[in-house]
């Protein structure tokens, strides 16, 4: 029984020294995401573009009721912003599993699973409140415009962009027996 309780002990320290810098992290990108939202929603005007460098960058106020950089916004099916929920949740599932794989030291992984959730917990908040994602950052360049996306979008592909290096860098496990 000890055994039992010592084995506990370290697992749930294990679990703390992982969650708190993942939680850190994605508390940055969610606090920082829902802020900037906040102020695009209240200084600018629907559909309004503000440049910021010409033949660049633009603050323009948008709502994507689709997917990550407005996939599937036109769909406007009936209980689209609860499908858009549900997907961006399920999403999140396969995460787990690098959280539970991740070394309490793997600084970057942390990071990016932090990143990774906290960007996508902005997103699915504005769905529930508002059945849309607000987008307002907005980037074009030599006759090439991307969608309007916002930091949420920016935290998650940063992340999975992170995660994508950790798991590229990992040493594979030496096969047993050489």
């Amino acid at each position: 029984m000890h055994s039992f309780t010592k084995s506990r002990a370290s697992l749930k320290s294990a679990l703390k020294a992982k969650w708190r810098p993942t939680a850190a992290w994605g508390g940055v990108a969610l606090a920082l995401d829902l802020g900037t939202k906040a102020a695009a929603d209240r200084f600018l005007n629907y559909g309004e573009t503000l440049p910021v460098i010409n033949g660049f960058f633009n603050l323009v106020l948008t709502y994507n009721t689709g997917a990550a950089f407005s996939l599937l916004a036109d769909e406007g099916s009936p209980g689209q912003s609860l499908k858009m929920t549900a997907l961006a949740t399920l999403a999140l599932l396969p995460f787990l599993y690098f959280f539970i794989q991740a070394a309490p030291g793997d600084r970057s992984r942390l990071a990016a699973l932090g990143l990774i959730w906290g960007g996508a917990l902005g997103n699915i908040h504005d769905r529930l409140r508002w059945g849309a994602v607000v987008d307002f950052l907005d980037f074009h360049w030599r006759g090439y415009h991307w969608p309007a996306f916002n930091f949420a979008d920016l935290a998650i592909c940063v992340g999975a962009g992170l995660l994508g290096l950790s798991v590229w860098r990992e040493k594979p496990a030496s096969p047993e027996g050489r």
